[in-house]
């Protein structure tokens, strides 16, 4: 009973907080298989640090205190790092809300191996120093992890970039909390009482303000989308300037290229008002139904994507609204 409580505490809390941050996001922007392989990324990420301790430790002349508090914070908040790093870089997240879970799901993974360790290494009955691994040390790795995710979220999208520097800000605020709670400046019961009360708190702060944004962007994006592809699809799109750039656009390419542009385009439409409608019966608790000319108008896209070339997409841009969440708008109908 004394060994099922030590896991209980020490593994249990930090999954049962991610559960609620699922549970917390009205939109479910988020696939259950995606949380599973952060999570398996996050303990990858835990089996290199180990790795790199031993190699350190042996060839830095450095007593434990020094390196928890000054070499471990950094090494392990940059491998805890990188899954997100991939998925801003690659535009896999979408909102804040999308990157505090991923973000925690990153930290819960690494904490779970790293308790698992100390589990069999100190084999000590004392239920409190579990209960503080699992309610400190463990949502002190997540909610780290969570607040560099939002940061470099948020200043991604701020500056369209994802540019390394862009992720500093992030990682230096990781790294501080971090080696701050390495210090143990105040006791660890304390500690860990006070990550319980505010970390609910910055969590909450998140999902609001990027819940509203998600909506703000909903109802404008939708707006201008249908007004524009009513246009195309009525025959009034030369009317507008829309229509007179797209005009201008015949003496710079070819005819045929300008017709797969305004193909493209009304495709392009067409599943950005899918996707912004998928997400409103989402939150509305709609099931979604199956939809198989999704995977047709994909297809069709791609290929039109190719036959207009580069410089026919940057050419589109303007009238596009071809933003950072694009290629997260077509995974998501995928």
């Amino acid at each position: 009973m004394t060994e099922l409580l030590r896991i209980s505490v020490s593994v249990v809390p930090v999954f049962v907080f991610l559960a609620g941050l699922v549970y917390l996001d009205s939109f479910k922007l988020v696939r259950l298989r995606s949380i599973i392989q952060i999570i398996l990324m996050g303990c990858a990420a835990a089996l290199v640090s180990f790795l790199l301790c031993v190699r350190l430790q042996g060839g830095l002349d450095l007593g434990a205190s020094p390196y928890t508090r000054y070499v471990a914070p950094p090494m392990e908040e940059l491998l805890k790092a990188v899954p997100i790093l991939y998925l801003i870089a690659r535009k896999k997240i979408g909102f804040m809300v999308d990157a505090a879970i991923l973000g925690f799901a990153v930290g819960a993974g690494f904490a779970l191996v790293e308790n698992i360790y100390y589990l069999h290494e100190l084999e000590d009955p004392n239920l409190l120093i579990w209960i503080i691994r699992g309610f400190g040390t463990a949502m002190m790795h997540g909610g780290i992890t969570a607040v560099f995710a939002v940061l470099s979220k948020s200043l991604s999208d701020r500056h369209e970039s994802a540019r390394v520097w862009i992720f500093l800000p992030g990682l230096l605020v990781a790294v501080a909390v971090h080696s701050f709670f390495n210090h143990f400046i105040l006791p660890p019961l304390i500690h860990t009482v006070t990550q319980l009360i505010g970390l609910p708190v910055l969590v909450m702060i998140t999902f609001t303000q990027s819940e509203r944004m998600l909506r703000d962007w909903l109802e404008v994006g939708l707006d201008s989308d249908v007004r524009m592809l009513d246009y195309i699809t009525t025959g009034t799109v030369s009317e507008t300037r829309i229509g007179r750039y797209l005009h201008s656009l015949r003496s710079r390419f070819p005819g045929e290229v300008v017709a797969d542009m305004l193909c493209f385009l009304r495709i392009h439409l067409e599943l950005a008002v899918r996707a912004k409608g998928l997400l409103l019966m989402r939150e509305a608790g709609f099931p979604i139904p199956a939809d198989p000319e999704i995977r047709e108008r994909l297809t069709e896209l791609k290929f039109l994507e190719k036959s207009i070339g580069k410089t026919g997409r940057l050419a589109l841009s303007p009238v596009l609204h071809t933003g950072k969440r694009r290629p997260w708008q077509l995974d998501l109908l995928r």
